[in-house]
This record gives structure tokens, C-alpha cells and sequence, in this order.
């Protein structure tokens, strides 16, 4: 091995991302601010074949991660899209006169529902003002006197009969409101009560008898009196409602006028007529009667009944509509039917039907969340069914299905959508894997990417869109110091030396961020050092966990050296995750060898706190130790690897370089540097992989050292292949370049072995042995050893 740590050793100019100083200066000096999204060039390709492809199942699930800009590409090619599309017809429920349980459905032009609405209004005022002022007519009047004549001369005629035949018997017969009573004569004078009990017995039965006898040929004669009343009641009421259709005439002539066109509108018209005739006759008297009307709102009553329920309204030059339903539940979707209660009972009427997202979606487009959509599995059942049937219905029957209930059932519209759902890349794979219709109905996937690609596009369209944010926030001015800091920033939150995050959302938060510290500095532009604020001020805002943990190595409640040697001991690097917080933070992985034959066994999986890839990643330990040095006696030993201080589940296999480094110094016995902490996977060859959150590991390491004082023999040990991913703060690039501070990067476990115990590792001979003093010679010494003792003692019994 002919490699040096000065040759493992990464510069200065390696950790960070080398930025084009051309690219920046022709980026600031653009003026222009037409918005522009930045990147995601495969997702608008979907886009657009999805918005081209006008045909059934051509739905789109848009794939990725929040603050990715998802919603702002779709929504922007949406609008865009819509804008060239016709705007779409309007929707209106209808009373169903033959069945008012089940509204009909009336289809307009766009524009048309305001208008008719506006009609029916006002055909129930112009009614209203009508009656009961129409029955004051002459003619009206003239007519309703000659039936009510007709009637009283038939009453008078019956009376007059019975009159002659009482005064022949000397009876005189009285008519007061109706009521008939007869009186004896007494020499040509009526009796009164006192003086007609001053009679005899004799006279007094005679004139009951003679009374009797005169109200049995009454009642003969007025028998046929109700049939009278009813036929008065019939003409006039045939009176009053021939009275309201003569007035109707021109009313609806001229409605009808307007719509000779619209067949539907019409056949409204037509049914619509006679009920407005009967409901003018039950509820409009001849005479106002201020009683009856203060305790209906007639008015009310005749909207409720006859204007139609118009669900959307569009004007006529709008365009298809584009929604976006942030809580899809079945109602917010599909529409509801509201009810009123009026004595005791709930009732409903077509006016109470409500659209839902779906109704003002139709003929356009419909965003919806995903992971808010798919676990309401009742929702989900109810959209495919709309979309495989192209029909939108309102389910109320399992909603409102309530005894003391009117329950309509409104009639299905025709349903033309294109539905967007955006939801995560592991949601998509799940509804893949478990809904089959899945796929018919989505047919289309827009993946969008994670990284943006460095270039001058990229930085021209980053700096139109943080300019007009600033705007927004009453700056103009973006120095150069102070877009590279924000080139910086995303770079970081990509993790790549050559790629930019396409979360671009956190860089306009923390645009916003450095615009607030700009501000209350009085500054014109935002410069570098306001942005550095904001990130500073993020950092101690939500940096209490991380010092807390600094505080307890720094007292000795957590065993971390920073220097000196050790054996069976290295230095792990480990990242937090505690809400919006990530950190990372060094952690002491320790290894015990004896003989014995227990092989390898990891602590955290024996009591359960090691999850799947951290175990996997200890038992390819085994792999490799038994690869690399037990090809000619059986791998016996017994050894323990343990996280030292960890109370809490561990996963993830970037520890294995660190045990296997603490594995083979504790077989060994050679000490390793605590000066240098180490991250990175293994295989079963070797071979160092690549890991995550190394800048995080980096950086929390270091700040131990800088807390303790930095030596210059501090640093870490890193898997080669991150190298790419290294954009390491300010401080560990300055402590780097003055030789305070290492980043080594390491391709293999011999590597990694001589930096951490300054001993060659030594390459395998032809034989299968090492050289002799060699780290790899004493494992393979030791190994047999162990592997003969274990192996000794078992003979001898």
C-alpha cells in the first residue's frame, strides 16, 4: 500500500461546490422578471401529453416529494390549458313536478343560469304584484256577482215557497245570516217567547206540529243547498283560475319568446304552469288578508318551488375551470343536499342541493391531495365510479337516511374532468400494488425530480423567481455574495457538488428570511451576511436538541474522546432527525473479542433496538472476516459490537466501517486514534459505500473538536464515492485549509484501517498469508490462534 494520509486527504476546494463566476454575474445582470418554473423538464412533458390526451382514463397522478413546486407547475399549465378550452356548459336542478323526490337537470350555455334565475324571479314578482290587485277587474268582479245572483235567486226562490205556506197557516217566517226560524201569528202579530208560553197546552202543541211540519218543506226545498254552495265554489273557482291563466298569457308568452331556442328551458316553462296557477289559488286570496301573510313568506314560498338551483356559474369567456379540493371528503367532492327543519321535521327541495368540487371542476380540470384522497376508501370507491361512468350523482340515501325525512335523490349530471392527484412516490407504488383499476383510470405519471441541473438557465430562472419574491417584500436588489450563498444553500439541501435541490421552496423561505434581516439592517439588497443571519438564526432558533447534546460530551455524561488511542473503540458518526431539526452527532461504537464461538453478535439486535439494515449490515462483518481470513481454519470466534450509550432503535448500515475497524483492533489489540471519527457501509469484499447525511456527520464531529480545541490531528474518515456529495459550512472548509481539520475519503477497510491506526494493512500474497508485522497479519494470527484454542479444547473433550 503506497497511499499516505496527505494522499487520502481531501483539499480545501473539495468540500464545497466550485461555483462559475461567469454563470453568477450574467444571472444578476439580467432585468428580466417574467416568472418562470425552474426544471422538472419530464414532469411537464407528462403534463402536457395528459391535457393533450382528451380521452377517458388519461388522469394524472403527479409523483414527489412537498415544496418540490408540484402544485405550482400544475396549476400553471393548467390555467394554461384552460384558458384555450371552451368554457363549459352550466348545470341547474329543476323542481320534478310529476315527482318531487327526484330533481331533473336543465343544461344552459355559460352565462345563461344567472340569467334564467333572474327571469323566474322576476315572473314571481310580477305575479305577486298581480294578485289578489287582478281579481279587482270589472269583468272579474261582474262575473263572480252574476254566479253569487244565480245563487241567491235559487236560495230566495226555496225561502218564498216555504213562506207562502207558513202564513197560510198563520206562521211567519224569519231569515237572519242564513238561519231560518218560523213564529205563530196572532191576529196578524208575531208571538214573541214570553207570550207564546201564555198559550194553552193545546195551541202551543198545534203551532209545533205546524212548525215541524213547515221545517220539513224547508228542508225539502233546500235540500239541494250544498250541492249549490259547491257549484258556486266550482265557478269561482274556475272564475279566479281562468282569471290567473288570461293574466299568465303574456308573462309567459314573453318568456317563452326569449327561450324559443332552449327545448329544455321550455318544457320547464310548460310544466312550471300550472302548478304557478294552483299554488296563486291556494295562497294568493281575492283579498289581501294581513294575518295570513305575515305568517308566510309567500314570496319565499314561490322562489323555494319554482327558480332553478344553478350549481356553477361561469361567464362566457372564462374558460375551463381549474379546482384545487385541499380536503376531499365525500361532500367537498361529490356535493351535499342540505335540509331544514320546519315542526319537528327535517325537509329538503331541489334549491338545497350544494355542488361539490366535482360539479365545479366539470369540463375542465381537478386537483386533489393524494394522501388526503386515498384512505377515505368510500371517497376514492365514489371517484372511480364517476370517472369510469362519466356520470356525477350524489349519493344522499346512506348519508341522510333518517326517518322523520324528505330524501331526494337528485338526478345524475354528465361528468367531463381530467383529474390531477399529487401524492408521494411511495403511495404511488402502493395504490399501484393494491387497486387494479388503478392504472386504467391513471394513466399518466408525472415524476418529479429531486435535483435541478447546474446551469446558466437554472441560475437565471432562480434569480427572476427570488427577485420577485423580494419585490413582494419591498426589496429590489440581490447582490452576487448573496445569490451564491443562496446557490450554496440549495446545493446543500441536494447534497451534490454539481446539482441544485429542486425543493426551491426552502430557498424562497429563507429568501423571505434574509429579506426580514435586510430590512431591519436598512439595507437595499440582500447580501451574503443576511443571508448568513438567516441561516444562523434557523440554526439557534431550532438548535437546542444538538447543543444539548454537545453539553452532555462536554460533561462527561456521554463517553466521546476526541483524541488520543483506544483500543476496541472508534468514534461512529450518526444523524438525528427530531421534527424539522437534523444534526449530526458522534456516537462510540465499541467491540470485546474472546475465544469462544458465538461468532459476531450485535447487542442492539440481541435486544431488539438494531431495526433490518443495521443487522444486515453486522452480519456481512462475518462475510467479510471469514473471506478475508479464516480460507484455511474454520472463523471461530466470539465477539460483541455494541453503540455505546444508544437508548433508542438503531437503523441504517453506515456504521459496518466503524465495527469492523473496532472489530479488528479488538482482535488485534492495536489502538485506534480517537481523533478521527469514521461513517461509511461495507460489503463483503471491503469495498466502502457510500452514505447519507455526511455533511451532517462532518459537521457534528467538528464541533465537538472545535468546542474541545482544535489540534490539527482531528478529522474524519468518509467513504470515497460521497466525496460528490461534500458542501460542508464555511467553518470546517476555513479549519480544513488551515490544517486544523481532515476529511479523509477511503475506497476499502484497508484504507480506512491505516488512517485510524497509522499501522500498513499489508495485500494478501500469492499463498493466501500477509507480510509479516502487518495489520492483516496479526488478524489472521489472532483469528487462528482463537480458532485453535476453541477448536484444542473441543478435541480434548
Amino acid at each position: 500500500m503506497t497511499q499516505t494520509p496527505d494522499t487520502l486527504a481531501l483539499a480545501p476546494h473539495q468540500l464545497a461546490p466550485q461555483l462559475r463566476n461567469d454563470w453568477l454575474k450574467h444571472s444578476i445582470l439580467q432585468t428580466e422578471l417574467t416568472p418562470a418554473f425552474i426544471g422538472q423538464e419530464r414532469a411537464k412533458a407528462a403534463l402536457q401529453f395528459a391535457i393533450g390526451m382528451d380521452m377517458p382514463g388519461y388522469n394524472l397522478y403527479v409523483m414527489g416529494e412537498p415544496a418540490l413546486g408540484r402544485f405550482t407547475l400544475v396549476q400553471d399549465i393548467l390555467q394554461h390549458a384552460a384558458a384555450e378550452k371552451a368554457t363549459p356548459d352550466e348545470w341547474c336542478y329543476l323542481r320534478n313536478f310529476d315527482d318531487e323526490r327526484m330533481p331533473t337537470t336543465l343544461r344552459l350555455l355559460p352565462g345563461e343560469g344567472r340569467a334564467l334565475v333572474k327571469r323566474i324571479e322576476e315572473l314571481v314578482d310580477e305575479v305577486l304584484d298581480t294578485f289578489p290587485a287582478a281579481f279587482d277587474n270589472p269583468g272579474y268582479q261582474r262575473q263572480k256577482k252574476a254566479i253569487q245572483r244565480t245563487f241567491d235567486t235559487r236560495y230566495e226562490a226555496a225561502l218564498e215557497a216555504v213562506e207562502q205556506k207558513a202564513l197560510e197557516k198563520k206562521v211567519v217566517l224569519y231569515e237572519d245570516s242564513g238561519t231560518v226560524t218560523f213564529a205563530p201569528l196572532i191576529d196578524g202579530k208575531p208571538l214573541d217567547d214570553s207570550e207564546f208560553n201564555k198559550l194553552s197546552d193545546e195551541e202551543r202543541q198545534y203551532f209545533y206540529d205546524l212548525v215541524g211540519e213547515l221545517e220539513t218543506i224547508l228542508n225539502e226545498q233546500l235540500i239541494e243547498l250544498p250541492q249549490w254552495k259547491r257549484d258556486v265554489s266550482e265557478q269561482l273557482r274556475e272564475l279566479r283560475k281562468a282569471t290567473i291563466e288570461q293574466v299568465f298569457k303574456p308573462l309567459f308568452k314573453a318568456l317563452e319568446h326569449h327561450y324559443v331556442a332552449e327545448l329544455g328551458v321550455l318544457r320547464y316553462l310548460r310544466d312550471m304552469r300550472p302548478h304557478l296557477v294552483k299554488l296563486v289559488l291556494e295562497l294568493l286570496p281575492e283579498e289581501t288578508e294581513p294575518e295570513k301573510a305575515e305568517e308566510l313568506d309567500i314570496r319565499t314560498l314561490f322562489i323555494e318551488e319554482f327558480v332553478p338551483n344553478v350549481l356553477v356559474h361561469h361567464a362566457a369567456m372564462d374558460g375551463a375551470p381549474v379546482v384545487f379540493e385541499p380536503l376531499p371528503t365525500y361532500g367537498n367532492l361529490f356535493g351535499r343536499v342540505e335540509y331544514a327543519t320546519s315542526g319537528g321535521s327535517l325537509y329538503t327541495n331541489h334549491r338545497m342541493i350544494r355542488p361539490g368540487a366535482l360539479h365545479r371542476a366539470n369540463g375542465g380540470y381537478l386537483i386533489l391531495d393524494a394522501d388526503k384522497l386515498l384512505p377515505q376508501a368510500q371517497v376514492w370507491e365514489a371517484l372511480k365510479q364517476a370517472l369510469k361512468s362519466s356520470e356525477l350523482l350524489i349519493d344522499t340515501l346512506s348519508e341522510h337516511a333518517v326517518t322523520n325525512s324528505t330524501i331526494i335523490t337528485p338526478k345524475a349530471i354528465p361528468l367531463q374532468v381530467k383529474v390531477i392527484l399529487m401524492g408521494s412516490r411511495d403511495l404511488y407504488y402502493l395504490i399501484q400494488e393494491l387497486d387494479d383499476e388503478f392504472n386504467e383510470l391513471f394513466r399518466v405519471l408525472a415524476d418529479f425530480e429531486h435535483y435541478l441541473p447546474y446551469q446558466q438557465q437554472t441560475l437565471n430562472y432562480m434569480v427572476r423567481q427570488i427577485r420577485l419574491q423580494m419585490r413582494e417584500l419591498g426589496l429590489e436588489q440581490l447582490s452576487e455574495c448573496g445569490f451564491e450563498r443562496l446557490l450554496q444553500f440549495s446545493f446543500r439541501q441536494a447534497e451534490h457538488q454539481h446539482k441544485l435541490s429542486a425543493r426551491f421552496a426552502d430557498v424562497l423561505e429563507l429568501v423571505r428570511e434574509a429579506c426580514y434581516y435586510a430590512t431591519q439592517a436598512g439595507s437595499e439588497s440582500v447580501t451574503s451576511e443576511h443571508v448568513r443571519q438567516a441561516l444562523a438564526g434557523k440554526q439557534y432558533r431550532t438548535g437546542r436538541i444538538s447543543e444539548s447534546f454537545l453539553e452532555d460530551i462536554q460533561q462527561g455524561q456521554i463517553l466521546i474522546d476526541s483524541d488520543g488511542l483506544a483500543v476496541g473503540k472508534v468514534n461512529g458518526l450518526t444523524v438525528l432527525e427530531i421534527g424539522d431539526t437534523t444534526f449530526g452527532t458522534p456516537a462510540r461504537i465499541s467491540a470485546t473479542v474472546f475465544a469462544g464461538a458465538s461468532g459476531v453478535v450485535d447487542i442492539e439486535r440481541e435486544v431488539e433496538l438494531g431495526k433490518a439494515i443495521h443487522s444486515k449490515g453486522v452480519l456481512i462483518l462475518n462475510g467479510f472476516l471469514g473471506a478475508r481470513y479464516a480460507r484455511d481454519f474454520p472463523l471461530t470466534l466470539s465477539a460483541n459490537i455494541a453503540m455505546e450509550q444508544s437508548y433508542g432503535h438503531i437503523d441504517g448500515d453506515s456504521a459496518s466501517l466503524a465495527e469492523i475497524c473496532a472489530l479488528i483492533s479488538a482482535i488485534t489489540q492495536v489502538p485506534i486514534k480517537q481523533s478521527l471519527a469514521v461513517t461509511g457501509s461495507i460489503n463483503q469484499h471491503g469495498e466502502v459505500q457510500a452514505i447519507g447525511g455526511v455533511n451532517e456527520k462532518i459537521e457534528g464531529f467538528f464541533r465537538l473538536c472545535q468546542l474541545r480545541g482544535l489540534t490539527g490531528g482531528q478529522g474524519v474518515v468518509i467513504p470515497a464515492s460521497n466525496q460528490l456529495n461534500l458542501v460542508l459550512n464555511e467553518e470546517v472548509r476555513q479549519a480544513v485549509s488551515r490544517g486544523e481539520f481532515h476529511i479523509y475519503v477511503v475506497k476499502n477497510v484497508d484504507e480506512a484501517l491505516f488512517l485510524l491506526t497509522g499501522i500498513e494493512p499489508g495485500e494478501q500474497t500469492r499463498r493466501g498469508d500477509y507480510p509479516k508485522k502487518t495489520l492483516n497479519a496479526m488478524v489472521l494470527k489472532r483469528l487462528a490462534d482463537i480458532a485453535e484454542i476453541v477448536n484444542g479444547c473441543s478435541d480434548d473433550e
